[in-house]
């Protein structure tokens, strides 16, 4: 009886393989690269939005009312005095935003928007990223 070799069976070759889960994991690390640097961005440019609305909420809050309070009446806001300095205060910080007394003119509100411009979502097409935060100062008597 004549034995039949069988061919040797080569294991299955691996080539490419490694180079398909580098890219795989190349691109994943560079979007959370991505996702940290501009989240990271929106949320200074939230802090930021934060802390100009209530610096311009109190410039505004200071623009009270001469004559009627000198007068020892109600100590309330000038709305055109205190629209003019909040606007002012957000202008020489480069940035946008409204201002809102309210109708007894004991509070103000002020909401700013800043703009965020992405960095790596660019990449993906969101350019920018829009942070907006509002502040109220009220009048306090004392």
């Amino acid at each position: 009886m004549r034995w039949i070799r069988q061919p040797r069976r080569r294991p299955p070759r691996d080539e490419g393989r490694i180079a398909l889960l580098v890219i795989v994991l190349t691109v994943a690390v560079l979007a959370m690269i991505g996702l940290s640097v501009d989240g990271g961005g929106k949320i200074r440019a939230l802090q930021r939005a934060d802390n100009l609305a209530s610096e311009a909420a109190r410039a505004a809050g200071q623009a009270i009312s001469g004559p009627q309070a000198i007068q020892g009446g109600d100590k309330v806001v000038d709305p055109a005095a205190a629209g003019a300095a909040a606007q002012n205060y957000l202008a020489a910080a480069g940035v946008t935003g409204t201002v809102l007394v309210s109708p007894d003119r004991q509070h103000i509100t002020v909401t700013v928007t800043i703009v965020y411009t992405t960095v790596f979502l660019g990449l993906v097409g969101i350019d920018t990223l829009t942070a907006t935060r509002q502040a109220t100062a009220a009048v306090v008597a004392t």
